[in-house]
């Protein structure tokens, strides 16, 4: 009986997965399987996500309002303040409104073109901006509040698009498959900046530059589903510096399938 061939193993360089965010990015696309299918049942359920954002960014902040260590980000900048909270802090208090039209940019965001290497650089500088860096007031959130975050979106997320009434199983499978890889890249992204693996790379990373909310590279990414389509365009168009020049990478590329291919 002959014997089973096994595909050839992949190489993957430790030093570019710490130094080098396009290989990072291909080396989760390959270990997920995340594929043109995956982009294609995002985009195609992206007019549902959509419809969902405005009730899923009152839920996430209704959940995180349920807990002072969490409220605490709202008012100290910071998790790991251990003072008063202000009992009084709502959703619709100032900073709550503020933070609700960034998730709802955000989250509009996940519904863009996940082929383009700019999609998976913003989800980066997200991870990026919560450990303090890249912002002119910096901002603290521990990885613990991160992760569970993002697990209750996800819950959100799959519980509606399952529910959903006028969507074939099969779509609802594919498009629940592939929120959930591009969560769980997201939660990646955050990591790399939390945990300590790859420290000896440090001084070779690009360093981040400090930018506006809802930029990447000098230009506005994040809308909130308000602006037209040519405002959207117009808004757009290419600014400013890089915040990762030492990746040498174009910002639409489109990312291949699998590194080292």
């Amino acid at each position: 009986m002959p014997s089973l061939q096994r595909r050839p193993m992949q190489h993957i360089d430790r030093k570019d997965l710490y130094t080098n965010l396009e290989t990072r990015i291909q080396y989760l696309h390959s270990f997920l399987d995340f594929s043109s299918n995956d982009i294609d049942a995002l985009i195609a359920g992206s007019k549902y996500i959509k419809a969902l954002i405005p009730a899923l960014v009152n839920i996430v902040y209704k959940k995180l309002l349920q807990y002072d260590i969490t409220a605490r980000a709202f008012e100290t900048r910071s998790t790991s303040y251990e003072g008063p909270v202000d009992e009084n802090l709502n959703e619709s208090s100032p900073q709550i409104l503020h933070r609700k039209m960034f998730l709802r940019g955000y989250l509009n965001k996940l519904c863009s073109d996940p082929s383009k290497l700019e999609y998976w650089e913003y989800l980066d500088k997200v991870g990026m901006m919560h450990v303090g860096q890249g912002r002119v007031h910096p901002l603290h959130v521990e990885y613990v509040h991160i992760g569970v975050t993002l697990s209750f979106i996800q819950d959100v997320l799959t519980e509606a698009i399952l529910s959903h009434p006028r969507l074939r199983m099969d779509k609802k499978i594919s498009i629940v498959k592939a929120i959930g890889k591009v969560i769980w890249i997201q939660n990646d992204l955050f990591a790399k900046w939390y945990v300590r693996d790859g420290d000896e790379f440090a001084e070779e990373a690009a360093a981040p530059e400090i930018e506006r909310e809802g930029y990447l590279h000098g230009k506005k990414i994040l809308h909130d589903g308000s602006e037209s389509e040519a405002e959207e365009e117009l808004v757009s168009a290419p600014t400013g510096g890089c915040p990762f020049a030492n990746l040498t990478i174009n910002p639409n590329k489109k990312l291949d399938s699998a590194p080292g291919s």
